[in-house]
């Protein structure tokens, strides 16, 4: 089993919201590094639910990853954002995961308490001008972000 940092705007989805819909597509990642972590993950593997773009950012839940290699719908949808006109069905560019809600934190953990217990080379998320949406994270630091978690 893998862990990873998945990024989301809350007013776009939150953890609230994949706790009120329980599976989901993971879609709109238009970042090759970004896509190229999708791909390589695995049904079973662990997922911390970071909150972005707003006061404070920081990881608000975990999530599993349920299905793998997806080929991302938004891709195709001309109305969409995310739409890649050089994309087709017969050869996506674009592939990501369904996530499962396991848990929402009582314990939000915010960047800056991330900032004061990791450094940038342990945990990607804390290092200035990391725009990354998805990365991967190894299994010591996933157990320390796990004790944070469960502190008061």
């Amino acid at each position: 089993m893998k862990y990873w940092l998945m990024k989301s705007e809350p007013d776009v989805y939150s953890i609230d919201d994949l706790e009120r819909d329980l599976d989901e597509i993971w879609d709109g990642v238009r970042n090759y590094q970004a896509r190229n972590f999708l791909k390589s993950m695995t049904v079973g593997d662990t997922a911390f639910f970071y909150h972005s773009n707003t006061k404070p950012p920081g990881i608000a839940g975990l999530m599993k990853i349920s299905e793998e290699m997806v080929v991302d719908p938004t891709q195709f949808d001309q109305a969409s954002k995310y739409y890649d006109a050089k994309s087709t069905p017969a050869d996506p560019r674009w592939h990501t995961v369904t996530v499962t809600y396991i848990e929402t934190f009582e314990h939000y953990i915010s960047l800056n308490e991330l900032k004061d217990n990791f450094d940038p080379d342990e945990l990607q998320v804390v290092k200035r001008g990391n725009r990354l949406s998805v990365m991967p994270i190894t299994e010591a630091v996933a157990k320390r972000i796990l004790t944070l978690a469960k502190s008061e």
